[in-house]
């Protein structure tokens, strides 16, 4: 049986005798396995204590009534010698309490001089400041395919004998000899289908594959495609709750994008490196790119309308939502973001206004302790070693935020630059706003419009139609081209009341990056 995963690398924090190890996870089932995996190649005692039953011995049974409260264990365990892994659930909230706060350093400081570690689990898991700088930090990573496909095998051969083989052209469970059941999914061709249930797994905890695939077998007794679909919403519904990300299914991705000839002609080329044509020319599958320019011009639009017209579903990740106050917790929402991300390749990753996450990247990142360094190093890695059809879209208001190694040639397949929309543009613009507002477009004048919003964007002549209309149902008449007119002279656009920021930002674009048209 393959090892869990983080095997080794826990194995070597053991080793390197660390007196205490920190994992924060609800996952106690996976803890155990690795601890198990670890503590016997290590040949070590392993001892687990909860609040509720004390210290034993690996499941076995209760060593000391004496052991029920944290500050008792503590002090246990500062009396001895052997050498082992104590796993302590829970710990955490009761370290606010001073005295067993103390009696767990002076029980490192005992550790430290032997070969016995303390691991401490629990979510959140919040450790005094004290603690938190003698203690090491453990992730435990989402299951790999090996870890999934053991969960699924023995899933099937528990389950088996209770289910009944639907005739269906899906992964199933068949007959096999002597009355036993073949724990294989096969479809009526025999062939293997469990990389596509395996792949579909990918992103989920161990815990959340086991509930799914679970409920998929006992509703069907097999594992059909109805199986992968339902794993795919249950991937959505996480990303949902998850907060960082927003999913943007591909059916109901209708956006339009007015004008960006350049970009949509790279479109169209670098789609070919998706292609089994590209596989056998050991060409890698395009990376991403990065759109720089004007606020209101299109970028978000942009990466809407590269997902629609690649057919494949949009993820959006907010930056800004990656920072959280706890130490840790920013790289691991990154993490967390890219791993289901991953999972669910092919698609498009839209990562807005990137600048926000990255900026600390510049200096020394003094202003969040280095937080922003972190992420922007976490990021560059990713980004130049992913292995998944992620195709990221970074888009971004402020060059003078990005950290110069970013916009290097290399880290993106390319940088186009976004500028105020011209005459045909600005046209296009028009069309598409009065058509989804139901307007019949003929009735307007669309050249008189595009020249008398020359220096508008995008998303202000949006909001001149939005406001016209609103103005042409308070007088009950219909919305007309003077009516719109009238509307452009009352705003102010941003190329006038950011000018000079605007022209600074051409001159930085200008021989760098590709204009977008």
């Amino acid at each position: 049986m393959n090892p869990p995963t983080g095997t080794h690398d826990f194995r070597t924090l053991i080793r390197s005798s660390h007196p205490l190890i920190a994992i924060d996870t609800v996952e106690e089932d996976r803890v155990l396995a690795l601890l198990q995996s670890v503590t016997t190649q290590e040949r070590m005692p392993l001892f687990e204590w909860s609040l509720t039953r004390g210290l034993t011995r690996s499941d076995g049974p209760t060593l000391s009534k004496l052991t029920a409260t944290p500050l008792a264990l503590l002090q246990h365990l500062h009396g001895l010698t052997v050498e082992a892994v104590f796993w302590l659930k829970d710990l955490a909230p009761h370290l606010q309490d001073p005295q067993v706060a103390r009696q767990l350093r002076e029980v490192a400081a005992v550790f430290c001089r032997s070969r016995a570690t303390c691991v401490i689990t629990g979510h959140p898991l919040i450790l005094p400041p004290d603690i938190e700088r003698l203690a090491v930090r453990f992730e435990l990573r989402l299951p790999d395919t090996n870890e999934l496909r053991s969960m699924l095998h023995n899933l099937l051969h528990s389950l088996g004998p209770r289910l009944t083989p639907q005739p269906t052209d899906a992964v199933r469970l068949t007959p096999s000899k002597a009355g036993q059941a073949d724990t294989t999914p096969r479809t009526d061709d025999g062939t293997d289908e469990h990389e596509t249930v395996l792949r579909a797994l990918r992103g989920l905890t161990l815990h959340q594959a086991r509930q799914i695939v679970t409920q998929c077998l006992v509703e069907n007794g097999c594992l059909s495609a109805s199986a992968v679909q339902a794993i795919i919403k249950r991937k959505i519904q996480l990303i949902k709750d998850g907060g960082l990300l927003e999913y943007y299914p591909l059916e109901d991705n209708q956006f339009e994008l007015g004008g960006f000839a350049n970009l949509k002609a790279w479109l169209d080329r670098t789609q070919m490196g998706f292609t089994d044509e590209a596989k056998a020319l050991n060409l890698p599958p395009p990376r991403g790119i990065m759109l720089v320019g004007v606020p209101g011009c299109g970028k978000s639009l942009a990466a809407k309308a590269v997902a629609r017209s690649w057919q494949l579903p949009l993820l959006k990740l907010d930056a800004g939502r990656l920072f959280d106050k706890f130490v840790g917790e920013s790289e691991k929402n990154f993490r967390r973001a890219i791993e289901m991300a991953e999972s669910l390749s092919p698609i498009v990753l839209w990562i807005d206004e990137i600048e926000k996450a990255m900026a600390g990247g510049r200096g020394d990142g003094e202003a969040d302790a280095g937080l922003s360094r972190r992420l922007f190093g976490a990021f560059l890695t990713w980004l130049q070693e992913k292995k998944q059809e992620v195709f990221v879209i970074a888009t971004a208001n402020d060059l003078s935020s990005l950290p110069p190694e970013l916009l290097r040639k290399g880290r993106f397949d390319e940088i186009f630059f976004v500028d105020l929309p011209d005459d045909e543009e600005r046209k296009a613009i028009w069309r598409i706003h009065l058509h989804l507002r139901k307007q019949d477009v003929t009735r307007f004048d669309l050249t008189k419009l595009a020249s008398a919003s020359d220096g508008f964007s995008g998303s202000e002549i949006e909001q001149v139609v939005v406001a016209s209309l609103y103005q042409a149902l308070y007088q009950r008449t219909p919305l007309t081209t003077d009516l719109l007119i009238e509307e452009l002279t009352k705003t102010v656009p941003l190329s006038v009341t950011r000018h000079e920021d605007i022209d600074e930002l051409r001159r930085t674009a200008y021989g760098r990056f590709i204009s977008v048209r």
